[in-house]
Protein backbone atom coordinates (compact mmCIF):
# COMPACT_ATOMS: atom_id res chain seq x y z
CA UNK A 1 0.00 0.00 0.00
CA UNK A 2 1.13 3.31 -0.98
CA UNK A 3 0.58 6.91 -0.44
CA UNK A 4 -1.45 7.01 -3.63
CA UNK A 5 -3.93 4.85 -2.15
CA UNK A 6 -4.38 6.49 1.15
CA UNK A 7 -7.69 8.55 1.52
CA UNK A 8 -5.82 12.15 3.33
CA UNK A 9 -8.66 14.53 2.35
CA UNK A 10 -12.53 13.37 1.21
CA UNK A 11 -14.02 15.81 -1.29
CA UNK A 12 -17.60 15.28 -1.30
CA UNK A 13 -19.67 17.70 -3.35
CA UNK A 14 -23.13 16.31 -3.11
CA UNK A 15 -23.63 17.25 0.50
CA UNK A 16 -22.57 20.42 2.78
CA UNK A 17 -18.85 20.05 4.26
CA UNK A 18 -18.93 21.39 7.80
CA UNK A 19 -15.61 20.21 9.06
CA UNK A 20 -12.35 18.95 8.65
CA UNK A 21 -11.14 17.68 12.04
CA UNK A 22 -7.33 16.07 12.70
CA UNK A 23 -8.83 12.29 11.27
CA UNK A 24 -12.24 12.99 10.70
CA UNK A 25 -14.38 14.62 7.88
CA UNK A 26 -17.80 15.85 8.57
CA UNK A 27 -20.81 16.48 6.00
CA UNK A 28 -24.58 17.45 6.90
CA UNK A 29 -27.21 15.05 5.68
CA UNK A 30 -30.01 16.70 6.83
CA UNK A 31 -30.75 18.79 9.71
CA UNK A 32 -30.70 15.72 12.10
CA UNK A 33 -28.28 13.58 10.42
CA UNK A 34 -23.98 13.73 9.65
CA UNK A 35 -22.06 11.37 7.20
CA UNK A 36 -18.83 10.93 9.25
CA UNK A 37 -15.65 9.59 7.14
CA UNK A 38 -12.63 8.00 8.40
CA UNK A 39 -9.91 9.59 6.53
CA UNK A 40 -6.33 7.58 6.64
CA UNK A 41 -4.84 10.81 8.31
CA UNK A 42 -3.13 10.25 11.87
CA UNK A 43 -2.36 12.74 14.64
CA UNK A 44 0.37 13.22 16.88
CA UNK A 45 0.80 15.32 19.89
CA UNK A 46 -2.23 16.92 18.27
CA UNK A 47 -0.80 17.68 15.21
CA UNK A 48 -2.06 16.36 12.01
CA UNK A 49 1.06 14.62 10.37
CA UNK A 50 1.55 14.82 6.69
CA UNK A 51 1.70 11.49 5.79
CA UNK A 52 -1.36 9.29 6.03
CA UNK A 53 -1.48 5.35 6.77
CA UNK A 54 -3.24 3.51 4.00
CA UNK A 55 -6.54 1.72 5.17
CA UNK A 56 -6.32 3.28 8.67
CA UNK A 57 -9.78 4.91 8.07
CA UNK A 58 -11.08 1.77 7.16
CA UNK A 59 -9.92 -0.49 10.21
CA UNK A 60 -10.69 2.25 12.52
CA UNK A 61 -14.49 2.13 11.26
CA UNK A 62 -14.51 -1.27 11.32
CA UNK A 63 -13.48 -1.34 15.43
CA UNK A 64 -15.34 1.29 16.46
CA UNK A 65 -18.66 -0.15 14.59
CA UNK A 66 -17.77 -3.61 16.74
CA UNK A 67 -17.26 -1.77 20.00
CA UNK A 68 -20.51 0.57 19.11
CA UNK A 69 -22.38 -2.70 19.10
CA UNK A 70 -20.88 -4.49 21.83
CA UNK A 71 -21.76 -1.68 24.37
CA UNK A 72 -24.71 -0.37 23.59
CA UNK A 73 -26.52 -2.16 25.98
CA UNK A 74 -24.25 0.55 28.68
CA UNK A 75 -25.44 3.17 26.80
CA UNK A 76 -26.68 4.16 23.22
CA UNK A 77 -25.63 5.74 20.18
CA UNK A 78 -24.99 8.12 17.33
CA UNK A 79 -25.46 5.67 14.73
CA UNK A 80 -28.01 5.23 12.81
CA UNK A 81 -27.80 2.37 10.72
CA UNK A 82 -28.19 4.13 7.34
CA UNK A 83 -25.71 3.20 4.82
CA UNK A 84 -23.67 6.08 3.90
CA UNK A 85 -23.30 5.08 0.03
CA UNK A 86 -27.13 5.92 -0.05
CA UNK A 87 -26.50 9.50 1.12
CA UNK A 88 -24.08 10.70 -1.69
CA UNK A 89 -23.48 10.91 -5.47
CA UNK A 90 -22.53 7.53 -6.82
CA UNK A 91 -19.05 8.73 -7.96
CA UNK A 92 -18.41 9.33 -4.06
CA UNK A 93 -18.84 6.22 -2.82
CA UNK A 94 -15.67 4.95 -2.88
CA UNK A 95 -14.63 7.96 -0.80
CA UNK A 96 -17.13 6.22 2.23
CA UNK A 97 -17.13 2.85 1.33
CA UNK A 98 -15.98 1.01 4.66
CA UNK A 99 -14.90 4.33 6.27
CA UNK A 100 -18.17 6.16 7.17
CA UNK A 101 -20.96 6.62 9.42
CA UNK A 102 -24.51 8.55 9.06
CA UNK A 103 -24.84 9.50 12.52
CA UNK A 104 -27.66 11.59 14.74
CA UNK A 105 -26.70 14.98 15.19
CA UNK A 106 -26.24 15.45 19.22
CA UNK A 107 -24.58 18.34 21.12
CA UNK A 108 -21.19 16.93 22.14
CA UNK A 109 -19.86 17.71 25.74
CA UNK A 110 -17.00 20.08 26.06
CA UNK A 111 -14.53 17.31 27.46
CA UNK A 112 -12.75 14.21 26.61
CA UNK A 113 -13.92 11.38 28.96
CA UNK A 114 -10.53 9.64 29.39
CA UNK A 115 -10.35 6.32 31.46
CA UNK A 116 -7.44 5.24 32.85
CA UNK A 117 -6.54 1.34 34.34
CA UNK A 118 -2.69 1.72 34.49
CA UNK A 119 -0.60 4.67 35.51
CA UNK A 120 1.21 5.69 32.19
CA UNK A 121 1.56 8.67 29.42
CA UNK A 122 0.44 12.27 30.66
CA UNK A 123 -0.98 10.45 33.69
CA UNK A 124 2.58 9.04 34.74
CA UNK A 125 3.76 12.94 34.55
CA UNK A 126 1.36 14.32 36.36
CA UNK A 127 1.94 11.54 39.28
CA UNK A 128 5.39 11.91 39.38
CA UNK A 129 5.02 15.18 39.94
CA UNK A 130 1.67 15.54 42.25
CA UNK A 131 0.90 12.05 43.50
CA UNK A 132 -2.02 12.42 41.60
CA UNK A 133 -3.70 12.64 38.26
CA UNK A 134 -6.49 15.04 37.50
CA UNK A 135 -6.60 15.16 40.98
CA UNK A 136 -7.42 12.07 41.76
CA UNK A 137 -4.71 11.40 44.83
CA UNK A 138 -3.04 7.92 44.34
CA UNK A 139 -0.73 5.58 46.47
CA UNK A 140 2.79 6.58 46.89
CA UNK A 141 5.15 4.38 45.38
CA UNK A 142 3.51 3.04 41.67
CA UNK A 143 5.69 2.10 39.04
CA UNK A 144 5.39 3.16 35.40
CA UNK A 145 2.52 1.76 33.66
CA UNK A 146 1.40 0.10 36.69
CA UNK A 147 -1.90 -1.20 37.32
CA UNK A 148 -4.06 1.43 39.73
CA UNK A 149 -4.38 -0.88 42.39
CA UNK A 150 -8.07 0.88 43.44
CA UNK A 151 -9.19 0.27 39.90
CA UNK A 152 -10.05 3.14 36.83
CA UNK A 153 -10.18 6.53 37.06
CA UNK A 154 -11.88 9.15 35.45
CA UNK A 155 -9.42 11.68 34.74
CA UNK A 156 -11.01 14.00 32.12
CA UNK A 157 -9.54 16.99 29.90
CA UNK A 158 -10.19 19.97 27.72
CA UNK A 159 -11.07 19.13 23.88
CA UNK A 160 -8.26 21.27 22.39
CA UNK A 161 -9.06 22.68 18.53
CA UNK A 162 -6.01 21.10 15.95
CA UNK A 163 -2.97 22.60 16.82
CA UNK A 164 -3.38 23.15 20.52
CA UNK A 165 -3.13 19.79 23.21
CA UNK A 166 -5.58 19.03 25.64
CA UNK A 167 -5.02 19.04 29.15
CA UNK A 168 -6.21 17.37 32.21
CA UNK A 169 -8.88 19.44 34.16
CA UNK A 170 -10.28 18.13 37.91
CA UNK A 171 -13.56 16.83 37.96
CA UNK A 172 -14.83 19.86 39.99
CA UNK A 173 -13.92 21.87 36.75
CA UNK A 174 -15.90 19.60 34.95
CA UNK A 175 -19.02 19.72 37.52
CA UNK A 176 -19.06 23.94 36.64
CA UNK A 177 -19.06 22.92 33.12
CA UNK A 178 -21.89 20.48 32.92
CA UNK A 179 -23.25 19.97 36.87
CA UNK A 180 -22.20 17.41 39.37
CA UNK A 181 -25.51 15.31 37.73
CA UNK A 182 -24.32 15.04 34.14
CA UNK A 183 -21.10 14.45 35.42
CA UNK A 184 -21.50 11.73 37.92
CA UNK A 185 -23.40 10.05 34.93
CA UNK A 186 -20.55 10.74 32.05
CA UNK A 187 -17.95 9.21 34.98
CA UNK A 188 -19.82 6.47 35.72
CA UNK A 189 -20.49 5.50 32.05
CA UNK A 190 -16.87 6.10 30.96
CA UNK A 191 -15.61 3.74 33.68
CA UNK A 192 -18.40 0.96 33.37
CA UNK A 193 -17.17 1.23 28.94
CA UNK A 194 -13.65 0.95 29.61
CA UNK A 195 -14.20 -1.85 32.64
CA UNK A 196 -16.29 -4.23 30.47
CA UNK A 197 -13.95 -3.33 26.95
CA UNK A 198 -10.73 -3.73 28.91
CA UNK A 199 -12.12 -7.32 30.29
CA UNK A 200 -13.06 -8.12 27.37
CA UNK A 201 -9.66 -7.36 25.68
CA UNK A 202 -8.02 -9.48 28.67
CA UNK A 203 -9.38 -12.24 27.15
CA UNK A 204 -7.80 -11.59 24.20
CA UNK A 205 -4.09 -10.79 24.79
CA UNK A 206 -4.77 -7.18 24.93
CA UNK A 207 -4.20 -4.98 28.06
CA UNK A 208 -6.29 -1.76 27.30
CA UNK A 209 -4.50 0.82 29.76
CA UNK A 210 -6.76 3.75 29.11
CA UNK A 211 -8.88 5.38 26.84
CA UNK A 212 -10.64 8.31 25.68
CA UNK A 213 -14.99 8.66 25.46
CA UNK A 214 -17.02 11.25 23.86
CA UNK A 215 -20.51 11.65 24.23
CA UNK A 216 -22.93 13.70 23.24
CA UNK A 217 -26.53 15.12 24.25
CA UNK A 218 -29.79 15.61 22.44
CA UNK A 219 -32.88 17.96 22.79
CA UNK A 220 -34.16 15.96 25.78
CA UNK A 221 -30.62 15.79 27.45
CA UNK A 222 -30.73 11.80 26.84
CA UNK A 223 -26.80 10.47 26.80
CA UNK A 224 -25.07 8.73 23.80
CA UNK A 225 -22.37 7.40 23.62
CA UNK A 226 -20.32 9.15 20.22
CA UNK A 227 -17.06 10.32 17.98
CA UNK A 228 -15.09 6.66 17.69
CA UNK A 229 -14.87 4.20 20.67
CA UNK A 230 -11.87 2.27 21.79
CA UNK A 231 -9.33 2.36 18.71
CA UNK A 232 -5.93 2.15 18.51
CA UNK A 233 -6.19 6.20 17.81
CA UNK A 234 -7.87 6.71 21.06
CA UNK A 235 -6.44 4.22 23.60
CA UNK A 236 -3.47 3.02 25.04
CA UNK A 237 -3.23 -1.07 23.76
CA UNK A 238 -0.45 -3.81 25.17
CA UNK A 239 0.07 -7.02 24.13
CA UNK A 240 -0.54 -8.73 27.74
CA UNK A 241 2.49 -11.32 26.86
CA UNK A 242 5.11 -8.27 27.39
CA UNK A 243 3.28 -6.27 30.04
CA UNK A 244 5.79 -5.81 32.71
CA UNK A 245 5.04 -2.61 35.38
CA UNK A 246 8.28 -0.46 35.56
CA UNK A 247 8.64 -0.15 32.13
CA UNK A 248 6.47 1.57 28.85
CA UNK A 249 5.46 -1.50 27.00
CA UNK A 250 5.62 -2.30 23.35
CA UNK A 251 1.76 -1.10 21.82
CA UNK A 252 -0.47 -1.82 19.26
CA UNK A 253 -1.67 2.14 19.20
CA UNK A 254 0.08 4.79 17.75
CA UNK A 255 2.17 5.05 20.74
CA UNK A 256 4.64 3.39 18.49
CA UNK A 257 4.52 6.56 15.73
CA UNK A 258 5.06 9.01 19.05
CA UNK A 259 8.01 7.09 19.83
CA UNK A 260 10.00 7.41 16.45
CA UNK A 261 8.65 11.30 16.39
CA UNK A 262 10.14 12.04 19.92
CA UNK A 263 13.73 10.84 18.79
CA UNK A 264 13.35 13.36 15.44
CA UNK A 265 14.41 17.03 15.67
CA UNK A 266 10.84 18.20 15.97
CA UNK A 267 9.01 21.12 18.43
CA UNK A 268 5.56 19.33 18.17
CA UNK A 269 4.54 22.16 16.05
CA UNK A 270 3.12 21.61 12.35
CA UNK A 271 4.54 20.73 10.04
CA UNK A 272 5.33 17.46 11.43
CA UNK A 273 8.16 15.11 9.79
CA UNK A 274 7.34 12.41 7.21
CA UNK A 275 6.67 9.28 8.43
CA UNK A 276 9.14 7.04 6.47
CA UNK A 277 7.68 3.88 4.95
CA UNK A 278 8.81 1.30 7.52
CA UNK A 279 6.95 3.55 10.34
CA UNK A 280 4.14 3.11 8.14
CA UNK A 281 4.09 -0.67 7.30
CA UNK A 282 4.54 -1.31 11.30
CA UNK A 283 1.61 0.77 11.96
CA UNK A 284 -0.62 -0.62 9.54
CA UNK A 285 0.44 -4.32 10.96
CA UNK A 286 -0.15 -3.11 14.37
CA UNK A 287 -3.66 -1.78 13.33
CA UNK A 288 -4.52 -4.96 11.57
CA UNK A 289 -3.30 -7.33 14.76
CA UNK A 290 -5.62 -5.47 17.29
CA UNK A 291 -8.62 -5.54 14.94
CA UNK A 292 -7.66 -9.40 14.27
CA UNK A 293 -7.33 -9.92 17.96
CA UNK A 294 -10.79 -7.59 19.52
CA UNK A 295 -12.98 -8.22 16.60
CA UNK A 296 -12.47 -11.20 14.96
Amino acid sequence: MTQSTALFETSIKSLPFLHRGKVRDIYAVDDDKLLIIQTDRLSAFDVILPTAVPGKGKLLTALSDFWFKKLAHILPNHLTGILPESVVAEDEREQVEGRAFVIRRLKPLPIEAIVRGYVVGSGWKDYQQTGAICGVQLPAGLKLAEKLPGGSIFTPSTKAAAGSHDENIALAEVEKQLGKSLTAKVSEKAIRLYTEAADYAAQRGIIIADTKFEFGLDDAGELYLIDEVLTPDSSRFWPADQYRAGQNPPSFDKQFVRDWLEKQDWNKKAPAPELPEEILRVTMEKYREVLRLLAG
